[in-house]
């Protein structure tokens, strides 16, 4: 009658259509949702958080509690303006005559809603049986009074209703009217008349009167709320929803309809309870609003307690939910009913029902725009373990949902909408950064595999250019208890590109009962979180670490996403130093380092990698033209202190970008120059190095015409946008040690081999250069002061003929000793671009 007789017949019927499809598309989800596997207690709240994950789950949970909760008090004052309209005094009265005896204020009826609310709280702690019970007698009687006002609308005669209202001035009296079935009341009824609630003395509109509407129609989680009592919830809950939805929609049309043929406007708009007076057996027409609104109440309240309880049993919210995990002996969860009762309580002081009626509404809309959400992101993630029996519904009728709830939300009330949003991220975020990981699986990650698979099939290796490249990095690490700090430092180099950390067991499948890698895994990526930076995992069994590294050259990555740059660290007889312990990531958070890991080698160990085996990685690296980087004595790097210090001038980044083994070969042009001055210039662009600056170091020799040398590099700097200070250095007295000791003239073979820049073609150039001359130019490197952060070098390529291993090995160290971190560069790609 308050819908009908405020939106008129025609938006009332567009109400119902409106609020059925949202309701319909929303019973589709919930339908597939509950046949997709067991149901537990919580309903909807179960659904979601087991499909969505804890942070959705937790925080619609709540939100659908006390929108339960809102609707329990919603539906008790209801219950109470009903009795008040039987039972309570007139207005301007001060004694009652008759049955009329019960005194009308504020806290009088507070009191009545409390009693009522006591009646619902023992019915829902003895128990779901009885509560049961008790709704299919409410069942019972509500279709027998039903049928009497359906009888009604036709047996009676128009009769007149006198209709008193509370007035400024005391009391108001009007006349409504019954005038049976009419052309004329029906064409009065047709458009909207909305005026004054003379319960909340507010102006209606269509918002309003939906809000209000929208209430009757929120039952249809009352069933899978009771999930976890349902013997049978995967074949109950679809069934009953889907008959409960079509049988009221029926029944709250034919309602309208015959109400706007044979009742006045002004008898719809100002006496809610008329079908009292029109009733050919008016007592049962009481009796059946007030055991329909308190069978709502119940529900409401009993759902209330089982999302409490559910919420409580999955510690989303820790001890803050402790109390309402207990239960009787019989398993109902009479803490939670109660804790829920005290919260209806408390929203019943708003005292009127309309006051809280859109604040309901918007929590149950944004309930069912996530029941829609889940059952979308299961279809789209295609999972193959997501094959409900209840096959009537596509992603179109979830969107359908989720757009109608989203709308339908701010049409309502856009300040109600945007606070439950509001609150509902902020329960997201609390839960995201607060509650215990689960195990019920995250919708995320499907959705995230679905989709980066997609992206992976279209990212096309045969597109790549030059200027998109990115450098793309394996490290090897064999132990990462003495690798902590070049982990972080190469996640500094790779430029959001792919970064793998790669590790080799050196163990034989054939000899083992299982695969010993697996157990690692877990170390491996906790590693990889406690440290924070954005890296893979891939490990490998191997007979030898040189077969391990060619396998993971071969196999890691997927598609266009590929290692392009392998990264060592340097062959040495240091003893390694366990950075692990003291690296920020432990130290600061006073956390255990993670024992999967086995203590460092000690420096009387052989090592599992030969000098040979060594250089050969390398060699291997650059056949199958990958980029190398070999790091030395980067764990002294301490980031933090060379980066964040006060003093003056800035830290610096020194390259070396010409090849300090082949001074026959003064270029810096080359491939693999232009190659390290990338990776020099990616770090500087790291957020962490931001404040260092480039050093060039252009080594030049007398009647070179160095000037013009330093102009032209100037020039390719400009050219590539890469900010450096060059420097230049004189060389003569090192070049004059080579000269002396070079075996063979200036064009021999050996230069004939640079020249070629094949990449089989190996230039032997270990034979060239004496200790004597390698430690020079290690000298001429550390004088440069002031002393870097971190120092990037020319790596030469390996020698053909793999018996100079050794000394090709040596000559790096000789060049490298005590230059601090110090990372060797030999680039085979093209990474530079001047174009646009």
């Amino acid at each position: 009658g308050f819908v009908v007789g405020h939106a008129g017949l025609y938006q009332a019927l567009a109400m119902f259509a409106v609020a059925y499809f949202i309701i319909g598309m929303t019973v589709l989800s919930v339908c597939a949702i509950a046949t997709n596997g067991a149901l537990d207690a919580g309903g909807a709240y179960y659904m979601i958080s087991r499909a969505l994950g804890p942070e959705f789950g937790g925080s619609i949970g709540i939100m659908f509690f006390l929108a339960n909760v809102c609707g329990s008090a919603l539906y008790v004052l209801g219950l109470v303006e009903a009795v008040v309209d039987s039972f309570g005094i007139p207005p301007g009265q001060k004694e009652g005559t008759g049955v009329h005896v019960l005194p009308q204020s504020y806290w009088y009826e507070l009191l009545y809603g409390t009693v009522l609310l006591a009646l619902c709280l023992l019915v829902c702690l003895v128990g779901a049986s009885i509560y049961a019970k008790a709704t299919f007698l409410i069942f019972l009687i509500v279709a027998a009074v039903l049928g009497t006002i359906l009888v009604s609308f036709f047996a009676t005669r128009p009769l007149t209703v006198p209709i008193r209202l509370p007035h400024v001035n005391g009391t108001e009296t009007d006349n409504g009217f019954f005038t049976g079935f009419s052309l004329n009341t029906l064409r009065d009824n047709l458009g909207g008349g909305y005026g004054v609630d003379y319960t909340t003395g507010q102006m209606m509109s269509f918002s309003s009167v939906f809000a209000v509407m929208f209430n009757g129609c929120t039952g249809i989680m009352a069933g899978s709320n009771m999930s976890g009592d349902l013997k049978r919830p995967s074949y109950s809950i679809p069934r009953g929803t889907i008959s409960a939805v079509l049988f009221t929609y029926l029944v709250y049309n034919l309602l309208a309809f015959l109400m706007c043929a044979t009742c006045n406007r002004i008898l719809l708009q100002k006496d809610y309870g008329f079908l009292r007076d029109i009733s050919i057996f008016p007592p049962l027409v009481t009796v059946g609003i007030y055991a329909a609104t308190l069978s709502a109440a119940m529900s409401n309240l009993i759902g209330a307690s089982r999302i409490l309880y559910a919420l409580a049993r999955d510690d989303l919210f820790g001890r803050a939910l402790a109390l309402a995990k207990k239960t009787s002996a019989s398993g109902n969860p009479v803490m939670a009913v109660i804790l829920s009762w005290l919260v209806v309580q408390v929203v019943l002081f708003s005292g009127k029902l309309n006051t809280i009626a859109s604040v309901v509404t918007t929590f149950f809309l944004l309930v069912y725009a996530t029941v829609n959400l889940a059952c979308l992101a299961l279809e789209w993630a295609s999972a193959p373990n997501f094959r409900p029996t209840f096959r009537y519904f596509t992603w179109h009728t979830c969107l359908l949902g989720i757009a109608g709830c989203c709308v339908m939300m701010f049409l309502i009330s856009p300040v109600s909408a945007s606070a439950s949003l509001g609150f509902l991220l902020l329960l997201l975020l609390a839960l995201h950064y607060l509650s215990p990981s689960s195990t019920w699986g995250y919708i995320s990650q499907a959705l995230i595999f679905h989709q980066v698979r997609k992206y992976l099939l279209m990212l096309d290796v045969r597109k790549d250019h030059v200027k998109f490249w990115r450098p793309q990095m394996l490290l090897m690490v064999q132990n990462p208890r003495g690798s902590a700090r070049l982990i972080d430092f190469v996640n500094d180099l790779k430029k959001s590109g792919l970064y793998v950390l790669g590790h080799v067991e050196l163990q034989d499948l054939d000899m083992l009962p299982s695969d010993p890698l697996q157990p690692q895994q877990d170390s491996w990526l906790s590693l990889v979180d406690k440290l924070n930076v954005k890296a893979f995992v891939s490990l490998t069994l191997a007979p030898s670490v040189r077969h391990g590294v060619r396998q993971l050259l071969f196999t890691s990555g997927l598609g266009g996403m590929r290692p392009n740059t392998l990264v060592l660290g340097f062959y040495d007889d240091e003893a390694p130093q366990d950075g692990l312990a003291r690296h920020p990531a432990f130290t600061s958070a006073r956390e255990e380092v993670p024992l999967g890991f086995p203590p460092l080698r000690a420096p009387t160990t052989p090592k599992l990698l030969s000098a040979r085996e060594y250089v050969g990685i390398v060699a291997d690296a650059l056949k199958m033209l990958r980029n190398v980087l070999l790091a030395r004595q980067l764990e002294s790097l301490d980031k933090a202190w060379e980066l964040r210090r006060a003093a003056s001038p800035p830290p610096t980044i020194h390259v070396w970008p010409m090849n300090l083994l082949r001074p026959d070969s003064a270029r810096y042009a080359d491939t693999c120059s232009l190659f390290l001055l990338q990776m020099a210039c990616v770090l500087n662009m790291a957020r962490a190095w931001r404040r260092a600056r480039l050093r060039l170091f252009l080594c030049v020799e007398a009647g070179t015409m160095p000037h013009a040398q330093e102009e032209k590099l100037r020039q390719l700097l400009k050219d590539l946008r890469i900010q450096a200070q060059i420097q230049l250095v004189p060389w003569d007295a090192i070049t004059r040690l080579h000269w002396q000791t070079c075996q063979g003239p200036p064009g021999g073979p050996a230069e004939e081999e640079e020249e070629e820049e094949g990449v089989v073609n190996f230039p032997t150039n270990t034979a060239q250069v004496s200790d004597e001359y390698v430690c020079a130019a290690n000298k001429l490197v550390l004088e440069q002061s002031p002393a870097p952060a971190v120092r990037f070098l020319y790596l030469p390529r390996p020698p053909a003929d793999t018996s100079l291993y050794p000394l090709y090995l040596h000559q790096l160290e000789l060049l490298t000793r005590g230059l601090g971190p110090t990372v060797l560069v030999h680039g085979v790609s093209a990474v530079t671009s001047t174009q646009l």
